[in-house]
């Protein structure tokens, strides 16, 4: 038996969560890859996954022949890079990260792997809970802010910067705040779980920290719909500047209390430690490092003069 070949679809179905999705991944038929389970699990004498009509799980030595198949493929990934020079990157990279900044970064390093390396398969997944990369089987995982303690290892990868707006038109009729404590006065939107004890963190210009009340009339769970509410003149609220550089250089939005800062948020990537980082892990580590650094520099751009 191959057993690379038969780690690299169990990996994949592993992955995928069902036999059909990686059958259609690896342009086989499904019965081809039940048959290759099967007989995978006869080589190894136990039973990898538990089957039923709704879903497939690891038993816990699938579980362990996962993460050690895994590493395996990895290794074996490296080792054909390695006398390759520059090779595609191919296999499988699973990424985590926070619902604006991913919607905001992602799209150009995607692209980028895309065209550099079309045997790269990628899995995305959008959401602003911290994902641990050594429980639940991601290679990178970006999270914004503090990672927080786990079994995995961080690297501060960028900062990404935060400002008070408000449409010209919630101005016109609300009036604009002139201190911190005219805040608590006007309606605040924000992204459910930010500014817990409804006070908002600010900094002077001299590094001097405060926190303001706020009177939060909605939580939202995806920047998208909090953009659009401060957009229409609902609300005061907080947004990442990389989402909404474009509108403070249009007028769409304006700034707030320009003598104070809305603390930024270090951006990590998490990532499992202990063993060398795979090359495909590596290369888009970095792209993304660039890209962030990038998207700095347009935004710095694009808001010149207005801070």
């Amino acid at each position: 038996m191959d057993y690379l070949a038969a780690m690299r679809m169990f990996v994949r179905v592993v992955e995928r969560g069902s036999m059909s999705a990686a059958a259609k991944d690896l342009g086989i038929g499904q019965p081809a890859v039940s048959e290759r389970l099967e007989r995978l699990e006869a080589e190894l004498g136990v039973q990898l996954l538990r089957r039923s009509t709704r879903a497939l799980s690891t038993t816990d030595m699938g579980g362990a022949f996962y993460e050690r198949a895994k590493l395996a493929i990895e290794a074996a990934d490296d080792a054909l890079s390695a006398v390759r020079g520059d090779a595609p990157l191919r296999g499988t990279l699973r990424i985590a990260a926070p619902q604006g900044l991913g919607e905001v970064l992602l799209p150009g390093v995607l692209l980028h792997l895309r065209e550099a390396h079309a045997g790269l398969r990628v899995d995305l997944v959008l959401n602003d809970r911290v994902v641990d990369p050594v429980t639940e089987g991601v290679d990178l995982s970006l999270r914004l802010g503090e990672p927080g303690e786990g079994g995995f290892a961080a690297r501060r990868v960028g900062h990404v910067p935060r400002v008070l707006v408000a449409a010209p038109a919630y101005l016109a009729h609300h009036g604009k705040p002139e201190t911190p404590g005219d805040l608590v006065g006007h309606a605040f939107a924000r992204v459910s779980g930010l500014f817990a004890g409804g006070r908002l963190p600010l900094r002077t210009i001299d590094g001097c920290a405060l926190a303001a009340p706020i009177d939060v009339v909605l939580n939202v769970s995806h920047w998208r719909p909090l953009h659009a509410v401060l957009l229409g003149g609902g609300a005061i609220g907080v947004l990442q500047l990389a989402v909404c550089a474009k509108d403070l250089a249009s007028g769409r939005l304006k700034r707030l209390l320009p003598a104070f800062e809305v603390p930024g948020l270090d951006l990590h990537a998490l990532y499992a430690p202990g063993l060398p980082m795979a090359s495909r892990t590596r290369t888009v580590l970095a792209l993304i490092e660039r890209e962030v650094a990038r998207l700095s520099i347009e935004i710095e751009n694009a808001v010149k003069g207005l801070f």
